[in-house]
């Protein structure tokens, strides 16, 4: 036994990191538009104003992803493009151009995962508090109940949004991302209930004006420690470090159970509400009920994990070692963590579980021969599809896997220094070429991972 005869081979995008368009058809900006003006935040100044040009070349991505076999494509919507002012106002040609999105997608027999919240919150939003306004739910609500209507019917699988721990930690807290925020651990605490909050209302709204039978959950991508050694006390510490909540406001907010244990078991964890005595907002039951709306699987956005070990009745981090591989963004390669997030994961909450992004970032160019090598990253995938496969075995229920990136992006802070995609972006050409582990993937959704 592996994956399951139905499992979903599928890529992964953004909305602001592919689509350009940045004004176009009544698009408004979004936190990430004004955050790519000021100086010094973006890497080489650039910006997603024209990024992969998707807007106007969807069709031609979408021909590619049937061309290598993809059978789910995770895409996100641009809250400003269907709101520009994030409440009140619909642009119709932005929700237009996602109706022309889906469509081409269900053609080709690709499913539509939608994203509603990747990142790019409006802008006119922000200029009234953003996530720290008590109407931020409500907001949110509004933009769901917008989108499900318009897809009733189309779309049937959604993530509410992507990483509320970088979303929040890192634009609100140490402000490296948009909108460059850094706040106290009282208002830290704030933003974090309402997007709690935003997401029971965003379920709720797409079950009610989305149609029956959707699949609905949260990308999130909390921190992973796998043991160091495969021991019992090893295994052990591991699923402690993992559901545990440090002190410091800045790791907190990339813990698992801060964000999970609200939306999967309608609680904060007593740890949390331990360490931040003093600077929570008032949480109601209500609240809570709310927060625990009904979700379909758990979605993990993976690319490593931590390795950790007993000592003596707690746990440690053991270091990567000295010359550890990484890939070219500097992230170590772990190819275990599939299969202990899998594990963890699913023994904690008990649903089947999604992986929602794994990809790598390579120095992809364009050989003499006119084609993109990258032998690197075939081997990370295989290795952390093998892991991930051995979890199937293991009995975890496992659904689907998106690849990320689909092509090669604007990567936020790193621009376009940084590439992941399967297809090789020309960004001056807006050349679009598969890359040899494009077709490598291809035989592995043929052969539905039997030939890893």
């Amino acid at each position: 036994m592996g994956f399951c005869k139905d499992f979903l081979w599928g890529a992964a995008t953004s909305a602001y990191q592919i689509e350009g368009a940045c004004r176009e058809e009544g698009k408004a900006d979004s936190i990430w538009d004004v955050f790519c003006r000021v100086p010094g935040k973006i890497d080489g100044r650039q910006t997603g104003n024209v990024a992969c040009d998707h807007y106007h070349r969807f069709r031609e991505d979408v021909a590619l992803m049937k061309k290598l076999g993809i059978r789910a494509y995770r895409f996100s919507i641009s809250w400003p493009r269907i709101l520009p002012e994030g409440t009140g106002f619909v642009n119709e040609a932005g929700l237009r151009f996602y109706e022309k999105l889906v469509d081409e997608l269900l053609k080709n027999g690709i499913r539509p995962f939608a994203t509603l919240f990747h990142w790019d919150f409006p802008a006119a939003l922000q200029r009234q508090g953003g996530w720290l306004n008590p109407d931020s739910p409500l907001w949110f609500e509004e933009y769901a109940r917008v989108v499900a209507k318009r897809f009733r019917g189309k779309i049937r699988d959604y993530f509410t949004m992507n990483e509320p721990q970088c979303f929040i930690g890192l634009g609100y807290g140490r402000g490296e991302h948009a909108p460059g925020l850094a706040l106290p651990r009282n208002n830290l605490a704030i933003a974090v209930h309402h997007v709690l909050l935003a997401h029971g209302r965003a379920v709720r709204a797409l079950r009610q004006f989305g149609g029956d039978g959707l699949q609905i959950g949260m990308a999130q991508c909390g921190k992973i420690w796998m043991p160091a050694e495969e021991t019992p006390r090893d295994i052990e510490a591991a699923r402690a470090a993992t559901f545990s909540v440090p002190e410091s406001v800045h790791d907190a907010l990339f813990s698992v159970p801060l964000w999970s244990d609200p939306v999967m078991k309608g609680t904060y964890p007593p740890e949390y509400l331990r360490r931040f005595e003093g600077c929570l907002p008032k949480i109601t039951e209500e609240d809570m009920r709310l927060i625990h709306q009904p979700v379909d699987f758990y979605a993990q956005n993976l690319y490593h994990a931590l390795p950790v070990e007993a000592c003596g009745s707690g746990w440690k981090t053991r270091p990567f070692p000295d010359g550890c591989v990484r890939t070219s963004i500097g992230w170590p390669v772990t190819p275990d963590a599939p299969y202990w997030a899998a594990r963890f994961l699913y023994e904690a909450y008990g649903k089947p579980i999604v992986f929602s992004e794994n990809g790598m970032s390579a120095h992809d160019t364009v050989s003499p021969d006119g084609k993109v090598h990258d032998p690197d990253r075939i081997d990370y995938l295989r290795r952390y599809l093998l892991s991930l496969r051995r979890a199937a075995r293991g009995g975890v229920p496992l659904t689907a896997y998106f690849l990320w990136s689909l092509m090669d992006n604007f990567e936020w802070t790193y621009a376009y220094r940084e590439r992941f995609g399967l297809i090789y972006v020309d960004y001056a050409t807006q050349k679009r070429i598969p890359k040899d582990s494009a077709y490598w993937y291809r035989s592995v959704i043929l052969n539905n991972g039997e030939n890893l």
